[in-house]
């Protein structure tokens, strides 16, 4: 797949649904679709990057977002917006592709819907042989499925700064490094009040604070999978389940265990 662009696939004249089977080094690396796509994960957990409108430089690691999508929740990606596909395990990725004209909504930002059973049949159905008709019929169904979702996003900025950069790097590979910001300044050679300083013009937040979003985003895989919170909260560097749910809640507003929707 070509890093900024992908060729149209399939019918241009209606909704079309194309299935990947994805394995965890399946990666879809950055392209844009002149259709509009709703990404789905019929099974597994697929995890989304979405960037900034047009590819410059290294946009699409300083800007966007990331989306982490189980099988309850759906992603519509604009046509034209550069993005990025992953899956966190094992996953298939059921995508829906609507040509611009036929849209059914008018979203201009990346929205993130509900895929409730219903939409999951309808999009299994249109992936079948149709006539006109049928297919017309499933399209207008699928369209007055399109229920957006309110999502609390975990942003975190990829500092360009070639210092911080080199520790964000690290702790992306692993989040529950202890080390503090002295500790990782003399691991690249700078000092404590350097490397904060290049944190935060780098990306406008502090370390202290950047790392606990790169934590809390770490997660987000790991609860859409279904992984219980003790051990997610180790995984990702908190010694206590307590203390990573505080931080999730203060971050987004609601404990892990809600966030896709369990209680």
């Amino acid at each position: 797949m070509s890093r900024f662009s992908q060729p149209r696939i399939g019918a241009p004249d209606g909704f079309f649904v194309v299935t990947f089977p994805m394995s965890p080094s399946t990666l879809f690396d950055w392209h844009v679709h002149e259709d509009h796509q709703l990404a789905w994960a019929s099974a597994g957990v697929l995890t989304v990057l979405t960037g900034l409108t047009g590819l410059t430089g290294l946009t699409e690691l300083t800007g966007g977002t990331t989306w982490v999508l189980p099988p309850s929740r759906a992603l519509w990606i604009p046509a034209g917006l550069p993005h990025e596909t992953g899956a966190s395990g094992r996953a298939t990725m059921r995508s829906v592709y609507v040509p611009p004209e036929m849209s059914p909504v008018t979203w201009d930002a990346p929205t993130v819907v509900a895929a409730s059973p219903l939409l999951a049949e309808v999009i299994g159905y249109l992936s079948g042989e149709l006539t006109a008709a049928q297919r017309e019929h499933a399209e207008a169904l699928l369209s007055d499925l399109l229920t957006p979702l309110p999502v609390t996003t975990l942003n975190v900025p990829f500092p360009g700064d070639p210092i911080a950069g080199s520790v964000a790097r690290q702790l992306s590979d692993n989040p529950a490094d202890q080390k503090t910001l002295a500790e990782w300044g003399r691991a690249v050679g700078a000092s404590e009040r350097t490397l904060a300083r290049a944190f935060v013009t780098a990306t406008g937040l502090p370390f202290g604070r950047w790392r606990t979003l790169l934590r809390l985003q770490s997660a987000l895989p790991l609860l859409a999978s279904g992984e219980v919170v003790s051990r997610i909260a180790a995984r990702v560097g908190y010694q206590t389940p307590s203390a990573f749910t505080a931080a999730f809640r203060r971050e987004t507003g609601t404990t892990p265990a809600a966030y896709f929707g369990r209680t």
